[in-house]
């Protein structure tokens, strides 16, 4: 058996379990605290993995104000916006939002870089992905069909940061000779210096009170989530291509959805199925289309995973 499908599948649990790491550490800590210890754990991986395959070089130092950039857009603002909107949302229901990362990454590129005229496939795409967010948010009921309006833009701006990263990374990084190992561990590291520096760290230990909070953000999500998470995709990516890599964007809301129900008891409601397709479906609209270009989702997914 080729190894990419078992580290495949792997990255999908890995990202899909993300959500319920930061509801539970968001108990505790505040978003700024989540994204510190998430991006200190999540960085020692990737430096020595780096460090062991040599891929850091000294010349790279010449390309520090992009990796600046990609470290804000890419790490920082996403992380923060998904920590505070995990923590007004229901695990499951910030795990179906983050199904829309390509959808509004695609948007970005379409809006920013002007080279792709709308089809009807990516109308379609981008309307059934539309139509999935308003499914989970429910604008029209009482108090938003119980479903807080700004946890759900919370999650839309940290995927907004991500397709403007995107965008960013394609104008700027995409013609560098820079392995995507040596770009990530750029933007995690200066990410982490970047966190550093705004974080109130007062009350940080109080997540020890909880055992579970506790490894679900060391272990979970900034070891496994973030630096074994960037290694696992680089890994799929040379094995099976970009394109095929990032399919694993299906699974991340699926086991988001799942998981909430088994370990935080939250409720399945048929909307959310029905939200969960059509942005899934949305998404497999615009990937359609760029499986014949070479497009938008791979990449989206390699700068932002």
């Amino acid at each position: 058996m080729n190894p990419a499908y078992p580290a495949f599948a792997a990255l999908g649990l890995i990202w899909g379990t993300n959500f319920i790491f930061m509801k539970w550490a968001s108990a505790y800590l505040s978003a700024g605290q989540i994204v510190f210890l998430r991006v200190f754990f999540g960085f020692l991986p990737l430096l020595a993995c780096a460090l062991f395959t040599g891929a850091l070089k000294w010349r790279h130092l010449r390309h520090i104000h992009h990796f600046t950039v990609m470290s804000l857009l890419a790490t920082v603002l996403y992380y923060y916006a998904f920590a505070k909107g995990a923590a007004l949302l229901a695990s499951s229901v910030a795990g179906m939002l983050s199904g829309a990362i390509p959808l509004v990454s695609f948007l970005c590129g379409l809006a920013l870089t002007r080279q792709q005229r709308p089809t009807p496939r990516i109308v379609a795409g981008i309307a059934s992905g539309f139509i999935g967010v308003l499914l989970i948010a429910q604008p029209w009921g009482a108090a938003g069909a119980g479903v807080n309006p700004l946890g759900v833009a919370y999650m839309l701006a940290g995927s907004l940061s991500v397709g403007s990263s995107f965008v960013y990374a394609r104008r700027f990084l995409s013609g560098l000779d820079l392995s995507p190992l040596a770009l990530s561990t750029w933007q995690i590291g200066l990410a982490l210096v970047v966190v550093t520096g705004i974080t109130d760290f007062h009350g940080i230990a109080r997540v020890a009170e909880d055992t579970h909070a506790l490894l679900g953000l060391v272990l979970g999500l900034g070891l496994c989530g973030t630096g074994v998470a960037f290694i696992l995709y680089y890994f799929i990516v040379g094995r099976l291509g970009a394109l095929a890599a990032s399919s694993v964007t299906y699974v991340p809301p699926v086991v988001a959805l799942f998981l909430g129900a088994a370990l935080a008891g939250e409720s399945i409601r048929p909307a959310d199925v029905l939200a969960m397709a059509a942005i899934l479906g949305g998404v497999y609209l615009l990937q359609g289309r760029g499986q014949a270009k070479g497009e938008m989702s791979g990449d989206a997914r390699k700068v932002a995973a």
